[in-house]
């Protein structure tokens, strides 16, 4: 089983800057992805940071696209994408999750930009969208009910391979031990789950359970806890 770790070498992500990540798994591949440490958006004045992510998993590949956390301070901007190419007898699992200031630290947002969005081809064909916005606007307002309430951690989760229905009904077995706000449910061939905690730590638990419970149900594989999360 490989392990590939990204760094970003400038400490962080600031207003106007350009990341680009493209990911590949080969036919028979089998390889999992994920990041150093968390990734840190800062404070910006007008620019967003522009964060582009292209996963491809192509016939009979596994491809684990696993990165820690994404912290976005108060008044940081951030358009991130992330797109994904699917061919037929492929398993991929990607997540990528945000945290909306520190609250051990007291931090809170209260004003800043995040457009975080997804798209999924399989075979060419667009078969899953999706998109997660705030906007200054909307920030004074995310502890309503209707949007975060009290949650200030969220991640998004998809999964895409054989025996959808039978995992879905794993996964939705699991849930109720996590320990955290999250649901999952079946869209366009596509299993995808969402969490949501107070806090960023009580997130991570959350989602290093549901990885190796998981890892358990689909045997081994790049779908497991990536190490670099215990360093």
């Amino acid at each position: 089983m490989e392990e590939a770790v990204l760094i970003n070498t400038g400490g962080g992500v600031a207003g106007g800057d350009r990341l680009e990540c493209s990911v590949t798994a080969l036919p028979g591949a089998s390889i999992a992805v994920t990041s150093q440490a968390a990734e840190k958006v800062y404070r910006a004045l007008d620019d967003p940071a522009r964060v582009a992510t292209r996963l491809e998993a192509r016939e009979f590949a596994r491809l684990a696209w696993l990165p820690q956390e994404t912290i976005v301070f108060n008044g940081a901007r951030i358009h991130r994408t992330t797109g994904i190419e699917l061919f037929s007898g492929a398993e991929l699992l990607a997540l990528e999750w945000l945290v909306l200031g520190r609250v051990a630290r007291g931090e809170i947002m209260v004003g800043g930009s995040v457009l975080d969005g997804w798209r999924v081809k399989k075979d060419g064909r667009l078969i899953w969208a999706d998109s997660f916005r705030i906007s200054d606007e909307i920030c004074v307002h995310l502890n309503r009910k209707a949007l975060l309430s009290t949650f200030n951690s969220i991640a998004t989760l998809v999964y895409f391979g054989p025996d959808l229905d039978r995992r879905l009904e794993f996964l939705r077995e699991i849930l109720s031990s996590l320990g955290c706000d999250c649901a999952v449910t079946k869209v366009s061939g596509l299993i995808v789950a969402r969490f949501a905690a107070k806090q960023s730590s009580d997130l991570k638990l959350a989602l290093r359970s549901f990885l190796q419970q998981f890892e358990s149900e689909v045997g081994s594989g790049p779908f497991r806890v990536p190490k670099m999360w215990s360093c």
